[in-house]
This record gives C-alpha cells, structure tokens and sequence, in this order.
C-alpha cells in the first residue's frame, strides 16, 4: 500500500521507497524517509498530502506519495 490510499492518523512503518529517480530518493532521504521509518498521513489533500515524519510535517504531492510504500 502506498501513501494515497493510507489512512489519516494511523501510524506506518516504511517498507521501501519505489522509485527510479535517483534525486526523489535523496530527497525522501533528506526528510528522514527511509526504510524502518515511521510515517503518519496527516491528512488527503487534493494533490498530494500532509504527513508526519519524525518531529517534521511534509506536504508532499501524489508522485511522492505513491512512491513511498508502507505497511
């Protein structure tokens, strides 16, 4: 499952990061969202949405968060 079909407030751990894009990795990576990792949906947002990664909020669009896989 990955991030836009995610349930808001519940807590998900991250199982991997699916993309080809080195750059979107290192990205996610900078915010802290890596493998292990535990990610919280905020809330949907029409393009995206906000999540929780550990003390910071993201609004992150739908490519993100169709990359980031959890479960």
């Amino acid at each position: 499952m990955n991030l836009t079909t995610a349930v808001e407030g519940k807590e998900y751990m991250i199982d991997r990061i699916d993309t080809d894009d080195e750059e979107m990795d290192a990205f996610l990576f900078s915010l802290g969202c890596y493998s292990g990792e535990p990610i919280t949906v905020i809330s949907h947002l029409k393009g995206g949405c906000i999540v929780s990664i550990k003390d910071g909020r993201y609004n992150i669009d739908n490519q993100l968060a169709e990359a980031i896989i959890v479960g």
